[in-house]
């Protein structure tokens, strides 16, 4: 039984972490660390993380950003590898994550979602032969209103996958709305839509002469990115100091 701290706990996605864990026979809270303790959990609550002494073997993290420089401190003297699904970091505190997974185990992703990080190894194969062909390559992505940055860490994931497979020789496009000129052929156009409440809606398009094809996820609830999380969780557990990627929770699973 994996023994996990849920950092973040009352939030949104602490909560619905909590309630797929009490359905999980291999992961249990044994305690959690939030600001605020609202709410009964089944568990111990700390709101300061210092305070927290209980014994465990991984943190998940879904918090925010101004959290995570004491997470690391944290999790690096506790020797407790984290989970680290908080997005939105400065560079300062991306340098200061790696810096962290040289003594503590850390796994980061720009989406805990399995599906999509199945995609990204499914996107460099395609790459490999559709850009030879003289394949375009767009990604359009779609997500609710409330969201501020533009595009979406996940396009920019996808799009950093596919220019892996290119030597990262393409550029990327952001907005075609001043340049009246052909499409430049080395490009990936990124494209941003918000409204409603989209959970997480995106599109690879591959467009060759006469035929296009299309690589798609779509996100029906926040849920997918709880259930990869716990993922994480139980594969990070007992792992030594480094830093760890979705690619190797779905590589174990194989």
């Amino acid at each position: 039984m994996v023994r996990a701290i849920m950092h973040g706990c009352n939030g949104h996605m602490g909560q619905v972490i909590t309630g797929l864990v009490k359905e999980d026979a291999g992961i249990e809270f044994v305690a959690g660390i939030d600001l605020v303790d609202c709410r009964d959990n089944g568990y111990p609550v700390f709101t300061n993380i210092w305070d927290c002494d209980v014994e465990a073997d991984v943190i998940i993290d879904f918090c925010s950003a101004k959290a995570v420089d004491e997470l690391l401190k944290y999790s690096v003297k506790r020797q407790i590898p984290v989970v680290l699904c908080t997005t939105g970091l400065s560079e300062e505190q991306l340098k200061a994550v790696e810096e962290a997974s040289k003594k503590v185990a850390v796994l980061k992703s720009a989406n805990m979602s399995l599906g999509v990080n199945m995609l990204l190894k499914l996107l460099q194969d395609a790459t490999k032969i559709l850009a030879p062909a003289g394949f375009d390559i767009e990604i359009v992505e779609k997500h609710h209103n409330r969201k501020l940055d533009a595009p979406s860490g996940t396009a920019l994931a996808l799009a950093d996958s596919i220019n892996e497979v290119l030597d990262n020789e393409y550029e990327y496009k952001f907005d075609r709305s001043q340049d009246h000129k052909k499409r430049e052929k080395k490009e990936i156009g990124i494209s941003a839509v918000r409204g409603g409440t989209i959970v997480g809606d995106h599109d690879v398009i591959f467009a060759g002469t006469d035929e296009v094809i299309t690589f798609s996820h779509t996100a029906y609830s926040r849920a997918i990115f709880g259930k990869g999380a716990v993922q994480a969780a139980k594969y990070l557990a007992g792992k030594p100091a480094g830093y760890y990627q979705m690619s190797h929770v779905i590589d174990a699973q194989k």
